[in-house]
């Protein structure tokens, strides 16, 4: 962190009001909050201790705000020993979370929006899981069944159309992104923190991408939560570097650039059962995907290429051309293969594949020309189609073994 950072807690400087050991630390990120923030603490402090049996800190965690809001965290931090301020000199939700996560003493860091849109009876299952060792991370859910949110039609369809991105681009199966109300464990915070690069409001998706990548558990509570009518988020630009967000991570994932299998091996993360693949139904949807995208493109293909070759030698190049993209598609989006290495050897392998798909349509071809010389092309298409998906099935079984994990030892999956 380039960022300076100081820190008081009460009687901080003599340490004779400090808590000695805390279980759970609570952040609390402001930017310009004078208004709401005493209340805020107040209420979550009064939680903390009739609710929650163990030590606790809250820590106000000031974004280089211009009003009074650091004045009055002073004020708060002064009289309550078990209330302490980090001022930051520069903007980011993400930024402040990570400063004082990274260096909590706590065994559990958890943070909260500090308009307290989120009922404060969800911190507890929020936490629970973290304490027993069942999960790595936590977070507050509105959009799961059980969940009474109150929101508008615009603030709704945004936050559920971002989740639908995040599912199809980036394959999260974690439910809400950027509910303010989220822990985990100090010692798995350690270990990811270093690795996101988000410092604003993508610091929350980022996070969780990565945590669900490297085989850590996230434990999902569905939260009673009242929009904040006062907020101060431009949803706009809050959007678009969100998307800015997932191309990144995304391009991250593809390339292999992060070190996730380490984390999962680090943590004792890999599969129960070595070499066996996981997910049969979801690989048979994004396969399906793929090879429409496919059959498409080698349609497209085809009819572009018959003037100038003919049947046979225009089926055999666009399924060449295809079957290469196919191949290098299904080994990503299907069966979550990232990184270079090994992808010259299921290119190779792919081909053989393609070879029989080749093999298979060329005889489709040969036995429609001896029984109808006059056939149009159109006619060769659908014949040439339901070749291909006979071969798709062949395909898909082929593939399977082809990226089976057991042949697929190293690589970030």
């Amino acid at each position: 962190m380039t960022t300076e950072a100081t820190q008081t807690a009460g009687s901080m400087d003599t340490g004779e009001r400090s808590v000695a050991t805390v279980v759970l630390e609570v952040v609390v990120p402001v930017y310009n909050e004078e208004a709401g923030l005493e209340t805020c603490v107040r209420r979550l402090r009064e939680h903390l201790h009739s609710h929650v049996p163990f030590s606790a800190r809250i820590t106000i965690a000031d974004n280089a705000s211009i009003d009074r809001t650091l004045e009055v965290a002073h004020v708060l931090a002064a009289d309550f020993d078990d209330v302490r301020v980090v001022h930051l000199d520069a903007k980011g939700r993400g930024r402040a979370l990570r400063q004082v996560w990274s260096a909590s003493d706590a065994e559990v860091v958890a943070y909260m929006d500090v308009d307290l849109s989120t009922d404060l009876n969800a911190l507890m299952p929020l936490i629970a899981p973290l304490l027993s060792g069942h999960s790595d991370v936590a977070i507050g859910s509105r959009l799961a069944r059980s969940s009474r949110v109150v929101r508008g039609p615009k603030r709704e369809f945004i936050s559920r159309s971002y989740n639908l991105i995040l599912r199809s681009a980036l394959r999260a199966r974690f439910s809400d992104a950027q509910c303010g109300f989220k822990a985990m464990r100090v010692d798995v915070a350690r270990e990811l923190l270093p690795l996101v690069e988000d410092t604003g409001w993508f610091f929350d998706t980022e996070l969780l991408v990565l945590a669900e990548r490297a085989g850590m558990r996230i434990h999902e509570v569905p939260v009673d939560w009242v929009d904040d009518p006062d907020s101060r988020v431009d949803i706009v630009a809050t959007a678009l570097a969100d998307l800015k967000g997932v191309v990144r991570v995304g391009r991250a994932l593809s390339t292999g650039s992060l070190p996730l299998a380490e984390l999962r091996s680090g943590f004792g993360r890999e599969p129960l059962v070595p070499g066996v693949p996981r997910g049969m139904v979801g690989q048979l949807v994004r396969f399906a995907v793929v090879g429409v995208l496919s059959t498409i493109a080698y349609a497209l293909l085809y009819l572009a290429l018959h003037p100038l070759m003919g049947s046979q030698w225009a089926n055999a190049l666009s399924l060449l051309i295809t079957a290469v993209l196919n191949t290098a598609a299904n080994r990503a989006f299907t069966f979550g293969i990232r990184g270079t290495e090994g992808s010259a050897r299921h290119q190779l392998q792919g081909l053989l594949v393609f070879a029989f798909g080749l093999l298979l349509t060329s005889g489709s071809l040969f036995v429609l020309h001896a029984s109808a010389p006059d056939a149009s092309k159109h006619i060769e298409l659908v014949v040439l189609v339901l070749a291909n998906l006979v071969a798709t099935v062949s395909r898909f079984i082929a593939l399977r073994w082809v990226f089976h994990p057991a042949r697929s030892v190293g690589e970030n999956r």
